[in-house]
């Protein structure tokens, strides 16, 4: 067989990701924030770009006329946004007009109080005091408690190896050789100093010794309650209350008034320091009911609006060539991100308008009507591949009637009805947190149980299947919530 060299041409289709489609697509999972900081970002460094004056402001001078791109710096796309990023006709280009107002916040370094008072600050509640945290709780007590300056070593390397449940997670020997102490003095400090620190229970090593350092700092403590997690730790955790009171051989009565007392204390004494701080959501998106329709507004706030520098063109006439390659390249690429941008907030919009359109019963009824919806639905809906559509709800958030919402939210699986409809699942996981929440304490449901009520009012769902949404909604199974107290 002989082998031989020979040259063909073969013809294939392939995507190729070019850096500008890649910041196309990137721009679509940003939020509004990130949106504001990229856009930023591209004003210090592309000096072709620029801010349009607010309306009514004077432009600079030279920059009142725009500048045309040159037919080599067009990018390559079938439609090209103005040159100057101005509001666009949505008759000729498909998208909708919206408003980019500036994201720079210049205030005065020392406003006038005419300023002050014109000036929106957000509402009070939207505050909350900023407690100090647990280490510094903790370094306070200790700084009260002792002047030994070794004692104070310790104790600072105690506190600095706690979790933010207030547990110590180091070994004491560890402790010590950092310190140059020994392993008895470490202990010492800690158990007769840093765990009768507020708040009680706090640097003790397991539960079982964080609730029996509770249980003795209180002035009355109760000896059975005591007795029970001393001894029969165990049969408390699987609530073998019969167990315990055969062997204190005592009457089951005062076994669970003991164990009432125990349910009362924090198993997590850091917890009330370790808050995280308040986030606050700016919505991406606003839906309004318009009388009996529903209106798509999108928070344009901070977004700047884009124009190409005129001042540059001569650039492109009266330039060498490697000046003239490089503001070519920068006019390329601030048209690029003007486009883009628009094309972001067209996709943002369509998808909510779909997504509005599939769940009107849900804006109109609440969580209970809420309707299954996957990403292909509102791909085929609005002719986008659901790639993109998962790209664009990255994110983004929507103040709808029903309140503040991820985009995602709205995109869920289904469970079938007896009349074949479907029923959103998290219309589902409601009402299993509604069954919950009504039922008996000394007779919690099961989860075949709540299968078979929901199968009454004509849902079709697995043991299983509710078994997995009652851990997703952070309940306890029926035997761990048999008598356990109920959360307010």
């Amino acid at each position: 067989m002989a082998i031989e060299a020979r040259l063909s041409l073969r013809q294939t289709q392939r995507v190729v990701m070019t850096p500008l489609l890649q910041q196309a697509i990137q721009l679509l999972q940003l939020s509004t924030l990130e949106l504001q900081e990229l856009v930023q970002k591209e004003l210090l460094e592309n000096p072709l770009l620029e801010e349009l004056p607010p309306d009514g402001a004077e432009a600079p001078d030279g920059a009142a006329e725009e500048a045309s791109p040159a037919p080599a710096a067009t990018p390559p796309t079938s439609e090209a946004p103005a040159g100057d990023g101005a509001s666009l006709d949505p008759a000729q280009t498909d998208v909708l007009p919206f408003d980019l107002t500036a994201a720079i916040f210049d205030y005065p370094e020392e406003p006038t109080l005419v300023q002050q008072e014109d000036r929106e600050e957000p509402p009070f509640e939207n505050f909350s005091r900023n407690d100090s945290s647990l280490a510094d709780h903790l370094d306070e007590q200790l700084r009260m408690a002792s002047d030994d300056p070794r004692v104070r070593a310790i104790g600072e390397a105690i506190i600095g190896n706690l979790d933010e449940d207030g547990y110590l997670r180091c070994e004491l020997e560890e402790i010590a050789k950092n310190t140059g102490a020994g392993i008895a003095e470490v202990e010492k400090v800690l158990v007769e100093l840093i765990q009768k620190f507020d708040p009680p229970g706090i640097a003790a090593r397991t539960p079982q010794e964080c609730l029996l350092n509770q249980l003795r700092a209180d002035p009355m403590p109760d000896p059975v309650a005591i007795e029970i997690v001393e001894q029969h730790f165990e049969a408390l955790e699987r609530r073998r209350y019969l167990d315990i009171s055969k062997a204190l051989r005592l009457p089951i009565e005062r076994i669970m008034e003991a164990v009432e007392e125990i349910q009362a204390l924090e198993p997590k004494p850091g917890r009330r320091f370790g808050a995280p701080d308040t986030r606050y959501i700016t919505p991406d998106v606003f839906v309004h009911k318009m009388g009996d329709e529903y209106t798509v507004v999108l928070n344009e706030d901070g977004i700047p609006r884009l124009r190409v520098n005129s001042l540059y063109r001569s650039l492109l006439r009266g330039s060498g060539q490697e000046a003239k390659q490089y503001v070519e390249q920068k006019l390329r690429s601030a048209i690029w991100l003007i486009k883009s941008v628009h094309q972001r907030q067209r996709t943002l919009y369509r998808v909510t308008e779909s997504i509005v359109k599939f769940q009107r019963e849900f804006l109109d009824k609440g969580l209970a009507c809420l309707r299954p919806l996957a990403l292909r639905d509102v791909g085929e809906d609005i002719g986008m591949h659901e790639s993109t559509i998962s790209r664009v709800t990255t994110n983004k958030y929507v103040q709808t009637p029903q309140g503040l919402f991820e985009l995602k939210y709205f995109f869920h699986s289904g469970i079938a009805t007896g009349a074949g409809d479907m029923v959103s699942s998290l219309s589902v996981k409601k009402m299993i947190r509604d069954l919950l929440e009504t039922e008996e304490p000394s007779k919690p449901l099961s989860d075949q149980e709540i299968a078979q009520v929901l199968k009454e009012r004509g849902l079709v769902i697995a043991r299983r299947t509710v078994a997995k949404y009652r851990e997703e909604l952070g309940i306890l199974p029926s035997h761990r919530r048999r008598l356990a107290p109920k959360k307010r």
